[in-house]
């Protein structure tokens, strides 16, 4: 199965955060703001925008002399012995971050050995979770998840997968059409989000960005009701900036 994904925006930014902690790292007694910029070559702006992100996300600490070392998160993902655990609670708090910065649900999932998968969500009571009448596995065709998903395989990867999953109808507006479906995906810019207008589930609405880490396909989505469907561009674009910190804790 070959890819088709490209690096998008929060791609960039994870990969610049993760080339200035690893500076910061290597500099035990700290590294000031003057010497990040010579070492790194990022103008002063881009610099504090990657700072602000790694100090929130506890990866970097500023001292008191104001010079900035490793934090506390790095060190526990750092570690070998419970790195897994570390990594598990580090995404829940970025989601639940998101969560609330969205102000919907969130989704963490991935495609492996053919199949999609939710692996890790945040809902509360004000963001409820969409309920899964149908298997996310079976319904990739109709749900903003499995587009995303799909959309970064290559066309034999998206029409194995269609074969062993039929595109049946779950609502009125559910593509059940292969071609229909193929067209848009190969269509469908790879920095725009994904969107679910009520093809999963009448009264509910979503949206998903991929997020690029190695060779997996991933992404990261949301759910809203549909009373809420005028947020949904925007909550995207916001879910879209905020998938950064996702990515660099699963570079680390």
């Amino acid at each position: 199965m070959a890819l088709t994904h490209e690096p998008t925006a929060p791609y960039h930014s994870a990969q610049d955060a993760l080339r200035l902690l690893e500076t910061v790292a290597r500099r035990s007694t700290g590294v000031t703001d003057a010497e990040l910029v010579r070492e790194t070559g990022f103008g002063a702006q881009r610099l504090t925008s990657l700072l602000r992100m790694l100090r929130r996300e506890g990866y970097v600490e500023q001292a008191v002399d104001g010079a900035y070392v490793a934090g506390a998160a790095l060190g526990r993902l750092g570690s070998a012995h419970g790195r897994e655990r570390a990594l598990g609670e580090k995404l829940q708090q970025t989601l639940d971050r998101l969560r609330d910065s969205v102000g919907a649900a969130v989704y963490m999932s991935r495609y492996i050995d053919g199949e999609v998968h939710v692996t890790r969500h945040a809902e509360s009571p004000a963001a409820p979770a969409v309920h899964e009448w149908v298997d996310f596995r079976s319904s990739a065709h109709a749900s903003a998840v499995g587009k995303s998903l799909l959309g970064q395989l290559d066309l034999n990867g998206r029409r194995d997968h269609l074969a062993r999953h039929k595109m049946v109808r779950l609502t009125s507006r559910t593509i059940t059409s292969e071609k229909a479906l193929l067209s848009r995906l190969d269509a469908h810019p790879p920095t725009v989000p994904v969107l679910d207008l009520q093809e999963y589930a009448v009264g509910t609405v979503c949206a998903a960005v991929p997020i690029t880490a190695g060779s997996a396909v991933g992404c990261l989505a949301l759910s809203l009701p549909v009373e809420d469907a005028h947020r949904l561009r925007q909550a995207a674009d916001r879910l879209n900036r905020g998938a950064a910190p996702v990515l660099l804790s699963l570079a680390i």
